[in-house]
């Protein structure tokens, strides 16, 4: 009797420590096991004819993903990716600035195709930039901006068709039913439904106006009574907030969704206007100057491809962009605009539409002269001078620069064969008209 009531502590032990094992591995086996793919809509895998998800795709682009040990992906930093912008879609082009017609669209979009180039979601381009997945050596990305309702009605159905991931910048006075939003204006509920099937909705402010200081801007008051305002100081900051936090907030709220994205309106910005999306928690700013992102361009101004109707050259220059892309071979390494020193300087202004650009490339060190290049956005690639004794590089406009802004990109081979690529923008204003005076104003979609 002794003896059994002298186990009973021993027994009580080992039925104790057995308990515990059991419950550390299943906690164990729980931790490593992959969580399930988040999801707007539990109904938006098993619609028929969906575009696929950003985390569908993402899960695609991930299994062929090499490893480090311990798990950890090993990121492809050659890649490149092009990121298309577009409107309206409309049969009959009335403003060819925001306007195509469905069947160019889809002929580009089936051209994407032909020519071997992925298109991904933004929130996988996202984890590529945060080397937490792959992406393929070319890649595209599709966007939309605004809001109209050919979007949803015209556009979309083509991309279910060909099974392509989008992103929506939406500016939400423009939303059907708001100040700004007409009887072409997208409406909240066919936003659900694109949400509810996978599509990517993002911000593009609350009035879609230029957001630097000292514009004349529209102000828009609780009742929806519109005065035209040049906004300073203290007064300047509360309708910049409502512009860059309010529009995020109001997107976030009404769809339930995480807004991680900013395309800010027109391409104009400025360092102040940066910080604002940067502490508001966005991830990446997006402008409308086109250029190849690579694995090392600023966040803060990733550059898009805006596609009109009037400038189909545009499409054209950016599939010849990324076909040439170094995907699979050496990186491509960035070099700030500071270290070349640039002229016209980086967000500076020049007052004539002919500027002279130059930059001195010895920071570089040692290039191939036959290798650099200099293209300027709406011109493309322009036949630049370079002189190695100095290291200068430069090219007199001689065709008038159309927009407001002009992004310069310039490349060579390094003599370690690795090339290096560096940009930077700078504002155009004709002399005789103020500065801003020509920046549009928001206006209602009819």
């Amino acid at each position: 009797m002794f003896i059994r009531f002298a186990l009973l502590p021993v027994i009580f032990a080992l039925t104790l420590s057995t308990c515990r094992r059991h419950s550390t591995l299943a906690s164990t086996a729980q931790a490593a096991s992959p969580p399930p793919a988040a999801s707007a809509s539990p109904a938006a895998a098993s619609k028929p004819g969906s575009a696929p998800t950003s985390q569908q795709s993402s899960a695609t682009i991930t299994a062929g993903s090499p490893t480090k040990p311990g798990g950890k992906v090993v990121v492809d930093q050659t890649a490149q990716v092009i990121i298309f912008c577009y409107h309206r879609l409309v049969d009959k082009v009335r403003y060819p600035g925001t306007e195509i017609t469905p069947a160019m669209f889809e002929q580009q979009m089936k051209s994407l195709k032909d020519r071997g180039i992925t298109v991904i979601g933004m929130q996988d381009f996202l984890a590529w930039r945060r080397s937490e997945k792959n992406i393929p050596p070319r890649c595209a990305i599709i966007t939309f901006d605004d809001g109209w309702k050919s979007q949803y009605e015209v556009a979309w159905p083509i991309l279910k068709k060909l099974g392509y991931p989008v992103t929506m910048f939406i500016y939400t006075e423009g939303v059907r039913g708001a100040s700004l939003g007409g009887g072409e204006a997208i409406t909240w509920e066919q936003l659900a439904d694109m949400r509810d099937n996978g599509v990517d909705i993002q911000a593009h402010s609350a009035t879609h106006q230029d957001l630097r200081e000292g514009h004349t801007v529209m102000v828009i008051d609780p009742d929806r009574k519109r005065t035209k305002k040049k906004l300073t100081g203290a007064e300047y900051e509360q309708w910049l907030q409502n512009e860059v936090v309010g529009c995020k907030t109001l997107l976030e709220q009404r769809l339930a969704i995480k807004v991680n994205c900013f395309a800010v309106p027109f391409g104009n910005y400025n360092d102040h206007v940066k910080e604002m999306a940067r502490k508001t928690g966005y991830e990446a700013m997006f402008t409308v100057y086109g250029q190849p992102i690579t694995f090392n361009t600023p966040m803060d101004s990733v550059g898009r491809y805006a596609i009109e109707a009037n400038k189909p050259k545009v499409f054209e220059d950016a599939m010849k962009m990324i076909a040439s892309s170094s995907g699979g071979a050496n990186a491509v390494a960035a070099v700030g605009a500071a270290d070349l020193q640039s002229e016209p300087a980086e967000g500076s202004t020049v007052r004539t539409a002919l500027p002279l650009i130059k930059a001195n490339l010895s920071s570089l060190g040692a290039v191939d002269p036959a290798s650099v290049q200099m293209r300027v956005s709406g011109l493309g690639v322009v036949p630049a001078s370079f002189d190695p004794k100095t290291g200068m590089v430069s090219y007199q406009v001689t065709q008038k620069l159309r927009d407001k802004s002009c992004t310069v990109i310039i490349s060579a081979k390094a003599a370690d064969g690795k090339k290096v690529e560096a940009h930077w923008t700078f504002g155009v204003e004709e002399s005789g008209a103020p500065a801003g005076s020509t920046s549009p104003s928001a206006s209602p979609k009819k």
